[in-house]
């Protein structure tokens, strides 16, 4: 999985539900896993892209569910999206809450941990067949979007090669009229060919996977 961590990790101290204490400011949430740079790109520049904020409590006795997170702005509270089972959230930034005292509160004990990243995933559409450039050309949208994101950080941040295409079990994926099967750990791990991003084949798959991360390896 490719984790744009492009300061270091964030490891916030989440508070207390009896209490509900402040987390984290909205605006230095934004602004340090750089999401905010993310949708600042033309809508043509990530159409191939799904980002997401992973916020993990390092207890791992907490469930995704378990992690709730709310807006304080002003005398406006809004709930932000639950966390999904990869503790993944889809979070597009309100330029409204990008204030110094908009305040996010959580529901966890006291200073209890949390790693934070910007995570981002090859965009896959509906079903499962797709168009081979929409989903391998995730790469090179990703490298470029890297460049613009991360600014001079960029050096530091490795160059995506591979779409890692995660199965719940055993499954076939077939991109014209080549097939590739998963291997011991359900996984099916495919670099970009230029012929084929021009040539534009169907890729077919057994089973809808469950994510297509985007790899450095």
């Amino acid at each position: 999985m490719m984790k744009l961590v492009l300061l270091p990790l964030l490891l916030l101290s989440l508070a207390a539900h009896a209490d509900e204490r402040e987390w984290v400011p909205y605006k230095k949430l934004v602004e340090d896993t750089r999401i905010d740079r993310f949708y600042a790109l033309p809508a043509a520049e990530r159409d191939k892209l799904s980002v997401f904020l992973a916020i993990k409590p390092k207890n791992k006795n907490y469930k995704p569910s378990d992690v709730v997170l709310t807006v304080v702005h002003g005398g406006e509270r809004q709930q932000l999206p639950p966390l999904s089972g990869d503790f993944r959230m889809a979070l597009v930034p309100n330029p409204k809450w990008m204030t110094d005292d908009t305040k996010i509160m959580t529901s966890l004990p006291k200073e209890e941990k949390s790693a934070v990243a910007l995570e981002v995933l090859a965009l896959l559409p509906e079903g499962t067949q797709w168009n081979y450039a929409q989903v391998m050309g995730s790469i090179g949208q990703m490298n470029a979007g890297i460049k613009k994101v991360a600014g001079a950080m960029s050096m530091f941040v490795p160059n995506v090669k591979t779409v890692v295409f995660k199965f719940s079990k055993p499954a076939q994926l077939k991109v014209g009229a080549t097939a590739y099967n998963t291997d011991a750990k359900n996984l099916i791990k495919l670099k970009p060919d230029a012929a084929l991003l021009k040539e534009n084949p169907l890729m077919v798959a057994s089973e809808r996977p469950l994510e297509a991360a985007l790899d450095d390896e």
